[in-house]
This record gives C-alpha cells, sequence and structure tokens, in this order.
C-alpha cells in the first residue's frame, strides 16, 4: 500500500475550488444479513481481498493528513468485520469523529460497550418500518425489530448520540409518523427521512417502491409539521425524491467537492454508484496516496467543477449550487451522463422521468426482488 506522502508535495497542482473533503465513507463490507430491496451496495459486488484493519488504519492518517473531519463506518454491515475493534482504534487514533453506520442486528451489548470504550463517537441505526412485520418482509430478517430496539437502548445507556435512518416508500411511508415518534421514543438527536433514491438494488425494485405523488407530498407536510412540534428535541435531515422534484441535489454534496467513499477492497470513488459509469477511472488505495487521488484522480476530476457541463446547465445560475445533480441518474436516463439530471425541470429528458413515477407508483405494487445468490443473501 502507497506510503502516507506530505501534502504540501501533492497538492500545488490542484485546481483552485479544490478543497479539504469533510467526510470520509469507509465500506468496510459488502456483507450483510439484510436483504433490503433498496439496497445502495454496487449491482456486481467486490467478492474477497477486503481491505485489512492495518490497511484501513494507514488510510484514516492519511484521511486525517488531508483534512478529513468525520468517518463513517459503513457496508454492508461493519459490525461483520471481526476486526471492527481494531479499525475504529487506528480511527480514533487518526484524531477522526467517528459514526458506525449499523443495522443493530449483529452486535451484543459487550461488543457495542468495547467499541464505545475504544472511543467511538456516533451511531446510526437504520430501520425499515416500526411495524416488525412489514418490517420482516422489507429486509427478509426475522426478529430485526426486536433486535434494534434492544439496540437503541444500549446506546443510550452508554451515552452514546443516536442517529435513525429510515428509508421511505410506498411500503412503509403510511408509517412515517411512527417512525418519527419512535425516534424520539429511543432517544435519537436526529432523524433521517431518506426517499428511496433509485440506483443500483432499488432500480431494479422502483416499481415496487415508488409512492404517488399524493402520498409523497403528504410526507412533506407531516415532516415539516413533525419538524415545528419537535424543535430542540430531534434534527431531520430530509432527502428528497428525486421524481417529483423540479431541482436536482448536488451530488454527494458537489461532486468531487466534500466527500470519499471507499470501497471494501479500496477503490476511491467521488459517488459510490459512479463506478457503472462507462470510462471512468478509479484509482485504489493500494496503488496511490489518498491526497493525490482526491486531488489529481481522474473520477474526481471528470464531473468536479462547471466545465464539464453542457446546456442547460452550464448556462444555469445554480450550476454552483447543485453542481449538475446526479450524473448516474443522468446516464440512466439520457445514456449520457454529461447530460442534465432529470430531476430538473430545465432537463429536456425531467417530463418523461415524472413520469415514469406517476405510471409505476399507480400500478399494483410487484414482488420484491431480493438479492440472494444460492439462498444467501449476496
Amino acid at each position: 500500500m502507497t506510503e502516507l506522502k506530505p501534502l504540501d508535495a501533492l497538492d500545488a497542482s490542484a485546481p483552485a475550488y479544490t478543497r479539504a473533503p469533510i467526510g470520509l465513507l469507509a465500506e468496510l463490507t459488502y456483507r450483510c444479513p439484510l436483504q433490503c430491496p433498496y439496497c445502495s451496495n454496487p449491482l456486481e459486488m467486490e467478492r474477497g481481498n477486503e481491505l485489512s484493519a492495518e490497511e484501513w488504519c494507514q488510510v484514516f492518517r492519511q484521511a486525517a493528513e488531508l483534512g478529513v473531519l468525520q468517518l463513517h463506518l459503513s457496508g454492508g454491515e461493519p459490525t461483520l468485520r471481526l476486526d471492527l475493534e481494531e479499525i475504529l482504534e487506528g480511527a480514533v487514533a487518526a484524531g477522526l469523529y467517528t459514526n458506525l453506520i449499523t443495522s443493530g442486528v449483529t452486535l451484543t451489548r459487550e461488543r457495542l460497550e468495547r467499541l464505545a470504550k475504544i472511543g467511538l463517537d456516533h451511531v446510526q441505526l437504520s430501520i425499515q418500518d416500526v411495524d416488525p412485520d412489514n418490517a420482516q418482509r422489507i429486509c427478509g430478517y426475522k426478529g430485526g425489530s426486536e433486535k434494534k430496539r434492544a439496540f437503541a437502548d444500549w446506546v443510550r445507556e452508554l451515552g452514546l448520540p443516536l442517529t435513525l435512518n429510515a428509508v421511505i416508500h410506498r411500503q412503509n411511508i403510511e408509517n412515517l409518523p411512527a417512525m418519527i415518534d419512535y425516534a424520539v421514543q429511543i432517544g435519537a438527536g436526529r432523524i433521517e427521512v431518506a426517499h428511496t433514491q433509485y440506483y443500483s438494488w432499488a432500480l431494479k425494485n422502483r416499481a415496487a417502491l415508488i409512492p404517488t405523488r399524493e402520498q409523497f407530498l403528504k410526507s412533506v407536510e407531516i415532516t415539516n409539521a413533525a419538524k415545528e412540534r419537535l424543535k430542540g428535541v430531534l434534527v431531520f435531515d430530509v432527502v428528497a425524491h428525486d421524481h417529483y422534484a423540479v431541482r436536482p441535489k448536488p451530488c454527494m454534496g458537489g461532486w468531487g467537492r466534500s466527500l470519499i467513499d471507499i470501497t471494501p477492497t479500496g477503490k476511491v470513488l467521488p459517488c459510490h454508484a459512479c463506478q457503472d459509469i462507462p470510462g471512468i477511472s478509479v484509482d485504489s488505495v493500494r496503488e496511490k496516496a489518498l491526497a493525490d487521488i482526491w486531488f489529481r484522480g481522474e473520477a474526481f476530476q471528470k464531473f468536479r467543477g462547471t466545465a464539464w457541463m453542457k446546456e442547460p446547465c452550464a448556462s444555469c445560475d445554480r450550476r454552483e449550487i447543485d453542481w449538475g445533480g446526479c450524473r448516474c441518474q443522468a446516464l440512466m436516463m439520457t445514456g449520457d451522463a454529461c447530460n442534465a439530471d432529470p430531476a430538473c425541470e430545465k432537463s429536456p429528458w425531467h417530463e418523461e422521468f415524472a413520469a415514469i413515477a406517476e405510471r409505476e407508483s399507480q400500478a399494483p405494487a410487484p414482488p420484491f426482488i431480493y438479492r440472494r445468490i444460492g439462498g444467501v443473501i449476496a
């Protein structure tokens, strides 16, 4: 693995707008006991050859030197790494703020306590629904709701801050008020109301997941009312539904502007789904220093800034607000990743994009397509 190099030897030729990244998403493994039909892991997931704990610790040292502040330990299910304690120790030693993103179904209280003693700063717990039967149907894991509730209690007992992540879709959207109440009940300080983003496995299940426009707008009203009612109690982060939008979201806060994603085998990405873009060249931390990849890696340069933009993005007064939106969504809908994100009302493909949601959401929901290989969750 490439040894850490001094930053002053790396950033002299970096474009003037390139700043240090704020966050690093460390996908420790793609293994997971759940089989959520909206899984964001790649369609063709990497098998084996995961970065070792020692390699991850060196990545964290490089990240801290680069200027990263926040580390998100994710997956798959990161707690399936038997060396998670060693990985966390390296992150704490590097001085990073650590957030464990987990389904909460595999950890024991004793192990969570060990992680807390090592210096874990924050926990993000995902739920599929507050209705146990529906949650089990969505993720294919029996008894998950009971384990998640017990896990949330342990987090609170150990004094760790807790965020609740709820991915919202037509199969659970009517229970959004109950999910918000649940966040308060378990002592979460933050809830992420994340409307499903239709990439990767979620795209295969879009017809089963996409809510109607009326359901989505009602969920916005519910969320806004809850924000007012729970001021000082619960902070809301909302990931909006793209198909019913008129403006796109900045991809990862803007391509190559604030976040880095590293896969289990060490590939460094500006966006977790960008490997689907034809011709994109991705570097590995096993071959190059992280700072070198961030400043000069081809994948990070490809859609960084505005020079790559076509019309209507190129002359849009929001081009340095949304940074063109999602490149993967543009590719999926138009065949060209440089085209305008179809979520934007200025895109020539916007009406067709919105019509997909109107059509599929009004039809009966088909069964989920679960990700299994030989009866085992992939």
